[in-house]
């Protein structure tokens, strides 16, 4: 794990981010199923993407942004094992979010609901800050040297 010259492999950073972005959507799955998936009667993309859904008003939409806040601590786990920088959090999160707001707005059209911009801000900078702080302890650990070799 020593990071010598930096190489820009942009092939490498798009398959991070296809991996990233579609394990965050597996797990918010797995938490909208058994969080959502008991109030309803059918689960749908409007869960996972329509902003009128993310709402404080309803027990269901306290499950949807129970389930956002749960995948986006998630994704900050993510972030050390793929990601594996502590300088990158803030870009792929950033990037990971961006994309989802671009699914919304094909999805739903422009996210009016003052809520979802909370919720989602609020668990960018949770998966950001979080996942930081995750890879910067990985970094920060100290290299294990063997005491089994022989002396001169």
């Amino acid at each position: 794990m020593f990071y010598g010259k930096v190489v820009w492999d942009p092939f490498l950073i798009v398959a991070q981010i296809v991996c990233l972005q579609c394990l965050y959507y597996l797990t918010l799955g797995v938490f909208l199923a058994l969080l959502v998936g008991t109030r309803v009667s059918k689960m749908s993309l409007v869960y996972f993407f329509d902003y009128a859904i993310v709402t404080a008003s309803t027990v269901t939409g306290w499950c949807v942004i129970a389930s956002i806040f749960l995948s986006c601590v998630a994704g900050a786990v993510y972030l050390v094992y793929l990601i594996e920088r502590a300088k990158k959090c803030l870009d792929f999160s950033a990037t990971l979010y961006i994309i989802h707001l671009f699914i919304c707005i094909i999805y739903g059209g422009w996210p009016s609901s003052i809520t979802w911009w909370v919720v989602n801000i609020t668990a960018f900078t949770v998966m950001a800050f979080l996942g930081y702080c995750l890879c910067m302890k990985r970094e920060m650990r100290e290299i294990p040297t063997s005491r089994s070799r022989s002396s001169f």
